[in-house]
């Protein structure tokens, strides 16, 4: 009896991980608005080889980032990310020194991938 009851749990358990497995992809996390600017602070090389749809490149370490970000209208909604989060974090911190105000720093492009909803695309 006490084989059986070992038996069939592992099997119960078996079926619930298999279940956990199929469970669905979690919901977005970040609203994505038709006027919201997506903005990958990485290199050009990085951003060509992937990127979110729609998102623009400014480069972070471009000796010209402050001036290109200063041209954006400072009152827009903005989502920043890079290849892991550090870049992004300085991006946004260096964004609302300018006066920027709605800011989302999204982390890096996998993480802002799934918090956004946007996939991730390659130039070709």
């Amino acid at each position: 009896m006490k084989k059986t009851l070992t038996a069939i749990t592992i099997a119960v358990a078996a079926l619930l991980s298999m279940a956990a497995c199929a469970s669905p992809a979690p919901a977005p996390s970040i609203a994505v608005k038709a006027s919201t600017v997506i903005i990958d602070v990485r290199s050009a090389p990085e951003y060509v080889g992937g990127h979110l749809q729609d998102a623009i490149n400014i480069d972070l370490q471009s000796p010209d980032f402050d001036t290109l970000v200063a041209a954006l209208p400072i009152d827009g909604d903005y989502i920043i990310y890079c290849a892991t989060g550090n870049r992004s974090a300085a991006a946004v911190t260096r964004m609302a020194d300018l006066g920027f105000t709605t800011l989302t720093d999204a982390d890096g492009i996998t993480d802002a991938s799934a918090a956004t909803g946007l996939a991730i695309v390659v130039d070709k």
